[in-house]
């Protein structure tokens, strides 16, 4: 078990470290070469065109200005400049919702630190129970702060009892005026959005096959049979995805054409040429820019065929479709009201934004999403009790001290005084991170086979098998295991009727562990997220190696957007251990405030100069949030009670257990009163909305507005390709429609030749126009 030494090593590490990252992040920052890397927001907004550098050749490169190395550190108040209101209008609502879940947890555990640290710390201190265990069980001086120092039957548990009912009802008061504020937020930043597609259109899903009728007419006919006042136009939902395949062939063809083309504009002395073998190697040796222009051009035709095929062919069109209504009311109470007699024909539910729409999983049928959500539970059962393996390796190396009892040949290499310090203080936390890397991944690929149809609902879904996760193995995992390791010898030549009684006096010790991975994910991870060292390599490999045109540069930028799946359930871990221990052991509070500090501080700085959001489900996720956070309360309550049963407590223990009741009560009353403002929208709001549009917007053509809002991104793009190969003048597009960042920014300010170019590379795979959509995100908010 760590000792008081080790987490000193621990910490000492852990602070270098992030000090080193921190140092390293304050120089690259100011280094005009990776001006794209620390500040690609800026780029994609248009406020930012090219980093600033002096005139000569070297300083396009290194910053020559040296006053700029003495005031390297001026990020840091940059960061706080920025207010709410205003981060809302730079990042959208999401973000600054994200960042109020650490201020969250600063104001709950603030105050419960400080009591803790005046009232249970001392009661703890005074109890000398350990001193008379030590020979029996591993114990370090931590411990002794814990409530494993107080001895059984001791009237200093309602000290404990009486901090849980004080801990339980400051976080539940927090919980109430945060819940309150953010579905304000929400309810005023969707009354502040001008017209949106998606506060007008209904996804309905499950549309009944009708003989003789193709889907469209029978969406057609129904709408105008039940909504014939307020309906408006529909649009079909095709299976588009072997055209995005192809689309994304033909978007790799072109920008090697575009490449060489810019090739040849640089030396036109000499034309590129190339091999037609595998990878250029070998074969016919051929004009590169004549073989190109080929291979697009019997690429377009093949496209232009399939094209076509997917808007007749009735196997594409899915028993899907995207209506729309001419007002928000219409569309409001379409998505939340029973449309046929037969409850699983007609469903409708609200439009995600267009951005926000996964396209492959609107391409599965209603029948079989049933039969997958069922194999993907089993799937993640087995997941999360398979890893169970990895983490009691990982406890192993945690608790040396109860493995030297039974495995003594190991002593001599343990008890190296430097080794010992890191093995125990320092690899468990860094061990149990490098184990949760993949699992995102997994997660989010089970999400998506599941058949979700929107990014946002994909990453909820995600963040939510992920805390699953985090829940049974990180936190109850590596108690129980940990608890095995650490007392191995005491259970092995103890009576089984005292198990119990060690268990009870083991988990508070678990906090040490715990505080190793406070500091490994929390303190040096937090400094790593804003280095972004895998980015800046990333993006200086493809800068040499990959990219060919401007187009390449602005994706090797990659921003990407905040990691909700698995940000938010780390985070509700730490909410976790903070509402466990505060009681037990509440020497790990100023760890976890250490932490929330410093994670605000950094991702407000990433919000502001990094991220880039691909969607805006404004604070959609903040249920979730309340819920798991009211949960991570009631596990901390009945471990606290079960604690209390193994110290025979019996005369306070009952006191204990009314508290899980009423945070239930509590919960269920959030709930009715916030969450309707997360699922539903008001028809109050929506008549008062669309009379505003009415006086300030005045009269708009919406059938030609939300017509193809909702046509499939790849399908919309390759028309705008075949109105630029005719020479017909491009439409100006919807506001939800916007052309990519590249097309019309100031960086792109190119010949017309070569603009002609980067609009016929606009096709790309749904996947991709995602991404060049979320990049002008802000621009869309702002012209809306």
């Amino acid at each position: 078990m760590a000792s008081l030494g080790d987490i000193g090593v621990s910490a000492l590490i852990n602070i270098i470290t992030a000090f080193a990252f921190l140092l390293a992040f304050a120089l690259l920052r100011i280094q005009p070469i990776n001006d794209r890397v620390y500040f690609p927001k800026w780029y994609i907004i248009g406020a930012r065109s090219s980093p600033r550098h002096t005139g000569n050749f070297v300083g396009k490169f290194v910053n020559l200005n040296f006053n700029t190395y003495l005031t390297f550190l001026n990020w840091m108040p940059q960061a706080m400049r920025m207010k709410e209101p205003e981060i809302i209008e730079h990042a959208g609502l999401d973000s600054a919702a994200f960042l109020r879940i650490y201020v969250l947890g600063l104001k709950i555990f603030g105050p419960a630190a400080i009591v803790a640290f005046l009232v249970l710390i001392p009661v703890n201190v005074s109890g000398g129970l350990l001193f008379f265990l030590s020979h029996d069980l591993v114990i370090s001086d931590i411990d002794k702060l814990s409530i494993s120092n107080v001895p059984p039957k001791s009237s200093k548990f309602f000290a404990h009892i009486l901090m849980m009912y004080l801990f339980t009802f400051w976080a539940c008061y927090m919980l109430y005026k945060e819940y309150d504020v953010v579905a304000s937020m929400r309810l005023n930043f969707l009354a502040s959005k001008s017209r949106r597609a998606e506060q007008f259109t209904v996804l309905v899903k499950n549309v009944p096959h009708v003989h003789k009728n193709s889907v469209s007419d029978t969406v057609d006919y129904f709408f105008k049979k039940n909504h014939s006042t307020h309906y408006l136009c529909h649009q079909a939902v095709y299976n588009a995805n072997k055209f995005a395949r192809a689309v994304k062939k033909r978007q790799k063809l072109q920008n090697y054409l575009d490449y060489n083309e810019l090739k040849f504009e640089r030396t036109p002395h000499k034309r590129p040429t190339k091999k037609t073998g595998f990878l250029g190697l070998w074969g016919k040796k051929v004009d590169s820019i004549e073989y190109y222009q080929q291979q697009v051009k019997e690429l377009d035709e093949k496209l232009t065929m399939e094209r076509e095929r997917i808007f007749k062919d009735p196997k594409c069109i899915m028993p899907a479709a995207f209506v729309s209504f001419n007002s928000r009311w219409g569309a409001a109470v379409c998505a939340q009201t029973q449309q046929s007699k037969n409850p699983i024909l007609w469903l409708t539910d609200w439009a995600p934004e267009p951005r926000d729409v996964y396209w492959k999983n609107l391409a599965i049928p209603f029948v079989s999403l049933s039969i997958r959500r069922l194999v993907i539970s089993l799937a993640v059962f087995a997941l999360v009790f398979f890893y169970i393996i990895p983490i009691a390796f990982v406890q192993s190396l945690a608790n040396l001290d109860g493995l030297e009892r039974v495995v003594p040949f190991l002593k001599p290499v343990i008890e190296l005084s430097f080794i010992k310090s890191f093995l125990q203080g320092f690899l468990p936390g860094l061990a149990l991170k490098v184990f949760l890397w993949l699992l995102p991944g997994i997660l989010m690929t089970m999400s998506k086979i599941e058949g979700h149809v929107a990014f946002s609902v994909l990453e909820r879904r995600t963040a939510g098998k992920y805390y699953f996760f985090m829940l049974v193995n990180v936190f109850l995992g590596s108690i129980v295991t940990g608890t095995a390791f650490e007392q191995l010898d005491s259970f092995l030549h103890q009576s089984p009727t005292q198990i119990p009684r060690t268990i009870g006096v083991s988990i508070p010790m678990k906090a040490t562990f715990f505080i190793t991975y406070i500091m490994v994910d929390g303190w040096a991870g937090m400094a790593g997220e804003i280095l972004r060292l895998k980015p800046l390599i990333m993006f200086h490999l493809k800068n040499m190696l990959l990219v060919k045109t401007k187009r390449d540069r602005e994706k090797a930028m990659n921003p990407k957007s905040i990691d909700f799946p698995e940000t938010i359930p780390s985070l509700q871990l730490y909410f976790l251990m903070g509402a466990v221990y505060a009681v037990v052991t509440p020497i790990l509070l100023p760890f976890i405030l250490i932490f929330f500090a410093f994670a605000y501080f950094v991702y407000r700085h990433q919000v502001i100069n990094v991220y880039n959001q691909r969607y805006e489900s404004a604070a959609a996720f903040w249920p979730h949030v309340h819920t798991r956070i009211i949960a991570n309360l009631m596990i901390s309550q009945f471990l606290l009670l079960g604690l209390l049963s193994t110290k025979k407590a019996a005369s306070s223990t009952p006191l204990l257990a009314v508290l899980p009741i009423l945070t239930v009560t509590f919960h269920n009353y959030c709930k009715s009163r916030f969450e309707p403002a997360f699922q539903k929208y008001p028809l109050e709001e929506a008549v008062e909305k669309d009379a505003q549009d009415e006086v300030y917007e005045g009269e708009m053509e919406m059938k030609s507005f939300l017509s193809e809002a909702y046509l499939h991104p790849v399908l919309r793009s390759f028309e705008e390709v075949e109105l630029v190969e005719l020479g017909v003048e491009r439409i100006p597009s919807q506001p939800t429609t916007e052309p990519a960042f590249g097309l019309d920014s100031p960086e792109s300010k190119v010949s017309p030749k070569t603009q002609k170019q980067n609009l016929e590379v606009v096709v790309e795979q749904h996947e991709s126009v995602f991404t060049m959509s979320r990049e002008t995100s802000v621009h869309q908010t702002h012209n809306t």
